[in-house]
């Protein structure tokens, strides 16, 4: 099955039900079929081997995806946010590319030779009369290139086939199973796994896309009030923000069903915080990977609601899990010789099913019988519940003990006077590498080095206390709520 099969699909069933809304348009299914169709001979007339995305959040994007598909090419969506040469690079790996760009981010393009469409014209293009739209890909077939945050290497092109987004989608969601009231509010930028996702998942339940095309915490709320939201996804970056914004309030947005979260750490004061603050919400935790075509392991609403509420140590750090598998997604988590690990043992999380693609362009599938090793540390409790302790690539080396930094930040965000952390790892000559805590105060609070070591001993031990702590006013992440280590690293270093 291709991603094709979803809007035809919904075209059969609910072809009057509104689709999409924002400020720029608002379509039904039948409407947006037929700017599919139109946009789809575009693609076919333009000789494109590629569609290239270029845009901010908007009802264009679903519009891409479907075309491309329809078209029988792949999309893949550019992060806007690139610098000039950045953005050349990415575009020279695709294949005979039509770009699809925003009016404001047209400059950045247009000295090439590829072929232009404008964002805003996929709204309005009529399809020709006389000229059918194209046939149906393979499931076989590439049908989203992502280029992968690239936050310690150079990003990779991941390629995603319709087989692995459709296994996704008919694995994790019910066709039809949407009210005709029900609307996602989609915030996530369109070159996030969850951007792709929530079109497709949203499509195929039968749930109205609302678009904001640029995030703030007031924007937000204000989108979901007045646009009736039941469902959103956020990074946590995106929620931590809304808290604050809220500065101890309730939300007031009853409608509001589910909030989803992932896509990088989500610490557990800003986690508390949200629940007190959205008291009728139900919170999930969705982890995947852009390998993975997004989620592989949810921590539901009600699983949140009992580890909130239970006194039972083994139940209520459940908040910090990432759940338990998806239907169809195995895991195993493996010694550095590929053994399987009991629960409890922290090892490299592999996965597998229909769903994992693992597979980069121009280098071929790194799955070894199926597995997709993850380069994440992580471990498994009894209960199936997954732990991700951070990337593989993060763990600190210090006198021959591997520590994950995740463990010492999720101590010190606990500390009140502590709104955000890193741990980083420098080099040292006794130790091998020196613990960095890297701290940005809460509002008007003040820091103490020695407070804050003396917390993680009595909380960890003497191996995993920080040697020296660096007050920042801010850390820095990618858009999409990825802690960028190496940023750090590198800021430090300079500094010695």
């Amino acid at each position: 099955m291709s991603i094709s099969l979803i809007l035809e699909m919904a075209l059969s069933a609910t072809p009057d039900r509104v689709a999409i809304s924002s400020p720029a348009a608002t379509l039904t299914v039948r409407q947006f079929a037929d700017r599919v169709d139109a946009v789809a001979q575009a693609i076919v007339e333009a000789g494109a081997g590629t569609v290239a995305y270029l845009g901010v959040n908007g009802p264009s994007f679903p519009i891409a995806i479907f075309a491309s598909a329809r078209a029988g090419v792949p999309v893949s969506p550019l992060n806007y946010r690139l610098g000039q040469a950045q953005l050349n690079a990415a575009l020279d790996r695709l294949d005979r590319p039509l770009i699809i760009v925003d009016e404001a981010l047209r400059d950045m393009v247009v000295a090439r030779s590829s072929p232009l469409l404008a964002t805003a014209d996929l709204l309005t293009r009529p399809a020709k009369p006389d000229q059918d739209a194209p046939g149906w890909p393979e499931e076989s077939a590439p049908a989203v290139l992502l280029f992968t945050s690239g936050t310690t290497s150079t990003p990779k092109t991941v390629v995603l086939r319709h087989s692995h987004l459709m296994s996704y989608v008919v694995q994790t969601v019910e066709f039809g199973s949407a009210e005709e009231s029900d609307a996602a509010l989609i915030s996530v930028p369109p070159y996030h796994i969850a951007g792709v996702g929530t079109v497709l998942t949203s499509l195929y339940a039968g749930r109205r896309m609302v678009y904001l095309e640029d995030f703030s915490a007031e924007g937000w709320l204000r989108a979901a009030r007045e646009n009736a939201v039941t469902t959103a996804m956020l990074v946590p970056t995106m929620l931590a923000r809304i808290v604050e914004a809220l500065a101890g309030r309730p939300a007031d947005l009853p409608r509001l069903r589910s909030i989803a979260y992932g896509g990088a750490r989500m610490p557990a004061p800003v986690l508390l915080k949200a629940l007190r603050a959205f008291p009728t919400t139900g919170f999930a935790n969705a982890y995947g990977l852009t390998e993975t075509s997004s989620t592989i392991a949810v921590l539901g609403p009600e699983d949140h609601r009992e580890a909130a509420a239970s006194d039972d140590p083994e139940v209520s750090r459940r908040l910090a899990s990432a759940g338990r598998l998806v239907p169809g997604v195995e895991a195993e988590i493996r010694d550095p010789d590929g053994n399987p690990l009991p629960p409890g043992e922290v090892g490299e999380l592999w996965v597998r099913g229909p769903q994992v693609s693992g597979e980069y362009l121009g280098q071929g599938s790194v799955l070894v019988d199926g597995w997709f090793p993850t380069r994440d540390r992580a471990w498994l409790d009894p209960a199936g519940f997954l732990y991700i302790e951070g990337r593989a690539d993060d763990t600190i080396i210090r006198g021959g003990e591997n520590i994950a930094p995740a463990e010492i930040e999720a101590v010190l965000v606990e500390h009140a006077n502590v709104r955000d952390v890193a741990v980083v790892g420098m080099p040292d000559d006794t130790w091998g590498q020196r613990l960095i805590a890297v701290v940005v105060p809460a509002d008007g609070a003040e820091i103490s080095e020695e407070e804050l070591r003396s917390w993680v001993k009595t909380r960890l031990r003497s191996s995993k206390t920080p040697d020296q702590v660096h007050v920042w006013t801010e850390l820095p992440y990618t858009p999409t709520g990825k802690l960028l280590r190496r940023d750090i690293v590198l800021a430090l270093a300079s500094a010695d």
